[in-house]
């Protein structure tokens, strides 16, 4: 049996007027593994969110040419039904309730951490997923189910998975054969950066474990010095 892997790389639109938090803000969605286009100006935001198909917008609320709660206003009102968070200074209850009516999926007040945009841009674009992202990852007679967290192969009752171990278990599985590094493993398992290189370590041989008890077929193998792969 062959591995099956998905190349999807989702696209994401920025629109940041403040031009060094914009370049800062490109830099970090690419690391994480995002497709970015970046605008400064809501009414190019309008214009490329209306003309192309994204996973997943970031606008800026107080921004030229529009702002952001009226370029989503636009947005939902023409149908496009895109992901969206919010980037903004307005740090109110009734601000946050005002973005999230006009259809926003998140708000995230600045300043923020790195850490946490990428924790929620992962969850907004997790939500608006459904139509593409296939239920299930396999790879020879291993199957990865992501709405239960389990790992199973056909003679062997499922086991599940903790968190960490399924997002780690996932990246391993989407690309067979593409090393993982420990540091793309802390970028986007632990983006707090409350990792180390030992509990990365710990996760991978409680998995090797676990495949081992299915008698999978398919291992997780180590390149020295540079990360892991799933052969």
């Amino acid at each position: 049996m062959v591995c099956v892997w998905y190349t999807y790389h989702m696209r994401l639109l920025l629109a940041e007027d403040e031009s060094e938090l914009s370049r800062a803000l490109v830099a970090i969605l690419k690391h994480g593994g995002y497709t970015v286009d970046a605008v400064d100006n809501g009414t190019d935001a309008l214009d490329y969110a209306l003309m192309e198909e994204y996973d997943g917008i970031i606008l800026d609320i107080m921004m030229p040419g529009m702002e952001g709660t009226e370029v989503l206003k636009k947005l939902r009102a023409k149908g496009k039904n895109t992901p969206a968070l919010f980037l903004t200074a307005k740090s109110s209850v009734e601000d946050r309730i005002g973005g999230l009516d006009l259809g926003a999926d998140d708000y995230l007040t600045k300043p923020f951490d790195m850490g946490e945009l990428l924790a929620r841009v992962r969850a907004m674009t997790r939500r608006g997923a459904a139509s593409y992202t296939p239920p299930d990852l396999s790879c020879k007679n291993l199957t990865l189910k992501r709405a239960s967290y389990e790992l199973s192969t056909p003679k062997h009752d499922p086991v599940h998975l903790s968190g960490k171990e399924f997002q780690m278990m996932e990246l391993l599985m989407e690309s067979p054969g593409r090393v993982i590094s420990s540091e793309l493993f802390m970028d986007r398992v632990w983006p707090d950066g409350e990792a180390e290189d030992s509990v990365i370590w710990v996760n991978i041989s409680n998995l090797r474990k676990k495949l081992s008890a299915l008698d999978s077929k398919a291992e997780i193998k180590a390149k020295r010095g540079v990360g892991y792969y799933i052969e």
